[in-house]
C-alpha cells in the first residue's frame, strides 16, 4: 500500500517534469524571489523611468539644454519651464533629461567596462595561479592602496577634463575591486569536483574558467556592477560640482549642481539644484535597491 502511494507520487513528479513545469519553477526561482522583493521592484521601476526619460528626452521636451536665453534668466517653475530656468536662461528640465544621458553613460559605462576587465583578469589568474596571479594581485593592490577619490582627482588634474578621460579614469581606478572579488570566487570554485572532472577531460584553462566556472560567480558580479554604477554617478556629480568632472559646456547632473556652490543660489533659487539633486538621489537609491534584490535572489544560502 505504501509502495503504491510512493509510486503515484513519483508518477506525478515525472509527469510535471515531462511537462516542463518543474524545470520552469527551478529556473525562475531567482527571478521570482527578485520580484517578491518590493524595494527591488520599486528600484527597477524608478531606474527604468529615469533611464527611459533620458533616452527619449527629445520627445519629452522641446527646449534645447544648451540654448541661452537672457530674457528668461532665473525664472521659477512654470507650465513652460517645469523646473524653471538657470542663471543663463536655459531650461532646467531639459538639462536634467539630457544630463541623465551623460551621467548614466559615465556611471553605467564605467562600471561595465571595469567589470569586464576585472572579471576577465580575475577569472583567469584566480584559476591559473602562479606568477601571473601574483603580478595581477600586486598591480591591483597598487591601485587600491590609494583612496579612490584622491586618485581620481589626481588623474583628472593630470589628464584634463573630458568625458573620455573621466570614464577611463573611473575604469582604471575601479577594476581592482571587481578583480579581487572574482579572484576570490575562482579560488573557491576551482576546488569543486566538477572542475577537476573537466580538467581530467583535457579542456583548456580558458574554457573551464570562462565557460564552466564563471557562470556560477555571476550573482556577486552583477551586484557589484550595480554598486559601482551608483558610486561612479556620485563621483561624477561630486567632481563636476567641484568643476573637475565633465566640461561645464556639457549638461550632466553634476554640472547642473555646480551652480549650488553659491549661498545665494541655495537660498533664493531652489529650482536650480533641488530637482536634479532629487533625481540623483532617486537614481542611486534605485540602483542600490536593485543590487540588494539581486544579491538576495542569487545568494544560494537564501534560496528556499
Amino acid at each position: 500500500m505504501e509502495n503504491s502511494s510512493l509510486n503515484r507520487k513519483f508518477d506525478r513528479i515525472l509527469a510535471l517534469e515531462n511537462a516542463g513545469k518543474l524545470k520552469a519553477s527551478s529556473g525562475n526561482r531567482a527571478l521570482s524571489k527578485f520580484y517578491n522583493n518590493r524595494l527591488a521592484v520599486f528600484g527597477l521601476i524608478v531606474f527604468s523611468i529615469i533611464l527611459l526619460t533620458a533616452v527619449f528626452a527629445p520627445l519629452l521636451t522641446s527646449h534645447d539644454p544648451l540654448k541661452i536665453n537672457l530674457r528668461n534668466i532665473a525664472q521659477s517653475p512654470s507650465w513652460e519651464h517645469w523646473f524653471g530656468t538657470d542663471r543663463t536662461g536655459r531650461d532646467v528640465f531639459s538639462r536634467v533629461l539630457y544630463g541623465g544621458r551623460i551621467s548614466i553613460l559615465v556611471g553605467l559605462g564605467s562600471a561595465l567596462m571595469a567589470a569586464v576587465i576585472g572579471v576577465a583578469i580575475g577569472a583567469y589568474t584566480g584559476f591559473k595561479g602562479g606568477w601571473i596571479d601574483v603580478i595581477a594581485l600586486r598591480i591591483s593592490e597598487i591601485f587600491m592602496s590609494f583612496p579612490q577619490i584622491i586618485l581620481v582627482l589626481m588623474l583628472v588634474s593630470i589628464a584634463g577634463q573630458s568625458l573620455f578621460n573621466l570614464i577611463f579614469i573611473f575604469v582604471l581606478t575601479g577594476w581592482g575591486a571587481m578583480y579581487r572579488m572574482t579572484r576570490a570566487r575562482m579560488l573557491s570554485l576551482r576546488e569543486e569536483e566538477y572542475v577537476q572532472a573537466l580538467q581530467s577531460f583535457g579542456l583548456s584553462t580558458a574554457t573551464i574558467c570562462y565557460k564552466h566556472i564563471l557562470p556560477n560567480a555571476l550573482g556577486p558580479i552583477m551586484v557589484n556592477i550595480t554598486l559601482s554604477t551608483a558610486a561612479f554617478i556620485l563621483a561624477e556629480a561630486g567632481l563636476s560640482f567641484l568643476g573637475l568632472g565633465v566640461p561645464l559646456n556639457l549638461p550632466t547632473w553634476g554640472n547642473i549642481l555646480n551652480v549650488a556652490q553659491e549661498i545665494r543660489v541655495l537660498q533664493n533659487f531652489w529650482w536650480m539644484w533641488l530637482p536634479v539633486g532629487l533625481v540623483i538621489s532617486l537614481f542611486v537609491l534605485s540602483v542600490n535597491f536593485i543590487g540588494d534584490g539581486l544579491r538576495d535572489a542569487t545568494d544560494p544560502s537564501q534560496q528556499g
